[in-house]
């Protein structure tokens, strides 16, 4: 997988370059964003943690993949302005396990003492 920048543009305001690249992916699917981010730092010479790939997108038959990326000054900073789902996508936080509605969790315990 090769991966060309096509365009940078600086946002001072959020602490971060944006960038448009296009990964061309000869006899290969679609790459995997973690692979295009480990590409985009290793040109941008800066580390992984920093950089959040937005968007991409590939059409049938085409090999090749139209994407937008954010190469961030600090990773707290992309931590701060970055949507929490992205953030999860590119791997810089982790996915919380969903709460369970009704009852909390020590209430079972409790039921338990009672039974005693």
């Amino acid at each position: 997988m090769d991966v060309e920048i096509v365009s940078k543009d600086e946002n001072e305001l959020l602490e971060r370059t944006e960038v448009r690249f296009k990964a061309t992916h000869l006899n290969e699917g679609t790459p995997q964003r973690d692979a295009v981010r480990d590409k985009l730092a290793s040109l941008l010479k800066v580390p992984k943690e920093r950089v959040v790939v937005d968007s991409m997108k590939s059409e049938f038959g085409k090999m090749e993949t139209i994407g937008y990326a954010k190469v961030y000054k600090t990773k707290d900073a992309a931590v701060k302005y970055e949507r929490e789902h992205i953030l999860i996508r590119n791997k810089l936080k982790d996915k919380a396990a969903p709460a369970k509605k009704g009852a909390p969790a020590e209430e079972p315990k409790a039921q338990e003492e009672k039974k005693e």
